[in-house]
């Protein structure tokens, strides 16, 4: 091979490296993990709420499950659904019957932009879940610290492992709890957290179980992805 044909083959070369860098990062993978729950560090970014904060009576817990094999472990949120308060509680709350487990804040911002879809593996109870994904604070007053909310519902199965996909334009904004009645859209670029969450009045899909009592869901992973 010539001099010249050697230089040229090199710069042919350098130039479709760059070529797929640049790709690279301007088209990002199909999926990306956000979240895993394969071990107790896992758990660490994730503390639980529920009614019992205001006077109900419900009780949640995210524990480890180890499914005999060291690789097989997945997280498990469960407890009880009551929509009883207690008594002599100094608080009014409309609706009781409720748990979550929240992501705490990310140091900085997850970008999202580039992917559809929220998706989730799960083993459920046959109950609907609450998915939320938390923005940064630009649709309430200014000076207010709470982050923006926007909602999905998402169904888990009975007894078997099911991915759940849920497009980022099924999220709807909430306040406390509430949708908010207008037209808004999320900035998946400024994601601050995530949670999960269920209560008894249940919703979102017929069929689903509803009502007070136990709830129980396995989680493997959450993870953003694009669809085809």
């Amino acid at each position: 091979m010539s001099r010249f044909r050697s230089l040229w083959q090199a710069s042919v070369n350098a130039t479709k490296k760059a070529l797929t860098w640049e790709l690279e990062e301007w088209v990002p993978p199909v999926e990306k993990c956000i979240f895993k729950f394969n071990s107790k560090e896992d758990l660490k970014t994730w503390h639980l709420y529920s009614d019992s904060e205001y006077g109900g009576l419900s009780s949640a817990s995210l524990e480890i499950k180890d499914g005999g094999n060291r690789s097989d472990c997945n997280g498990v949120f469960s407890g009880n659904l009551s929509t009883d308060m207690r008594e002599g509680s100094k608080w009014n709350i409309n609706r009781s019957g409720f748990c979550g487990m929240r992501s705490k804040k990310f140091d900085g911002f997850i970008d999202l932009e580039g992917y559809d879809s929220i998706a989730l593996r799960l083993k459920g109870d046959g109950r609907c879940y609450i998915s939320t994904i938390y923005t940064e604070n630009w649709v309430n007053s200014p000076g207010q610290a709470e982050d923006n909310s926007w909602q999905a519902f998402v169904f888990a199965p009975k007894g078997n492992w099911y991915t759940a996909k849920v497009p980022l334009t099924r999220y709807l904004p909430t306040w406390k709890g509430n949708v908010i009645d207008a037209e808004m859209e999320m900035n998946p670029g400024h994601v601050v957290g995530m949670s999960l969450s269920v209560n008894a009045q249940g919703g979102g899909f017929i069929g689903a179980k509803s009502g007070a009592g136990d709830f129980q869901v396995e989680i493997d992973w959450i993870k953003a992805v694009r669809m085809p």
